[in-house]
């Protein structure tokens, strides 16, 4: 870590503050909303619950270990000597990118080996594609970043290749009701999932120091946010809306 500001510490500690209040108040909605939906919905809201449970859980561990790292006194940082670290952020998204993915199928109730065989190669791909991303954002020299980015960006587009194209058609047999919310939840999983990308390479385009840190933070931080919690509430308003048309009442 660079050094920093205060002002920049403390916005860094705010966006953990706000990741961790929100996670875990998305878990409980996601948990308690399983008895809102029809039994066949209730595995996909299962995993978003568990995706946000297990984010909220990093982000406590991130927070911990961003507080360790520097000392506030009289209105001065120092760093205490105690490392960042970043890693939590890293197996949170081996665990968490592939259950995005895998509960956006589940939801779409395709025929089983339709499903089983698109949260595999999903699933597969997106836990791939964080696997790539990490040497080079614990690398400093930014010829490796860039050679670890390009890597990690191949499954990416065969991601929302196959979120774009591969997905159209089962779209269209799902229920009219149901169909504008599956496509926003396929446009939110895929701008949200622009910011990783973008942020990654913030200190590769000329920031530096504290600023890029802080913007590193922050960025996937908010990202974090909209790819678990908004997209997780997108899933519930897709098991309601279905479990609806299929007339299951709560």
């Amino acid at each position: 870590m660079e050094a920093i500001t205060v002002g920049q510490y403390e916005l860094v500690y705010n966006a953990f503050s706000f990741a961790i209040a929100v996670m875990g108040a998305a878990t409980v909605f996601f948990f308690l909303g399983r008895s809102q939906v029809a039994p066949a919905y209730r595995t996909a809201l299962t995993i978003t619950g568990l995706v946000t449970l297990i984010a909220g859980y990093h982000y406590l561990r991130i927070f911990n270990s961003w507080e360790a790292a520097f000392t506030v006194t009289a209105g001065q940082i120092k760093a205490t000597g105690i490392k960042f670290n970043d890693a939590y952020r890293y197996v949170d998204w081996l665990l968490t990118v592939p259950l995005l993915l895998i509960e956006l199928i589940l939801v779409m109730r395709l025929p089983r080996a339709e499903t089983v065989a698109k949260a595999t190669k999903l699933g597969f791909l997106a836990a791939l594609m964080v696997a790539l991303g990490y040497p080079g954002e614990i690398s400093s020299n930014a010829g490796t970043r860039w050679l670890w980015w390009g890597l990690a960006m191949v499954p990416f587009v065969i991601i929302v290749y196959d979120l774009f194209i591969g997905l159209r058609d089962s779209i269209e047999s799902q229920p009219l009701e149901a169909r504008g919310l599956i496509s926003s939840a396929r446009w939110i999983t895929i701008i949200s999932w622009c910011f990783y990308p973008v942020v990654f390479v913030f200190p590769m385009i000329g920031m530096t120091g504290g600023t890029a840190d802080t913007a590193v933070q922050v960025g996937y931080t908010v990202a974090d946010i909209i790819a678990k919690a908004a997209f997780g509430v997108l899933i519930f308003l897709i098991a309601a809306r279905k479990s609806e048309s299929e007339g299951h009442h709560a």
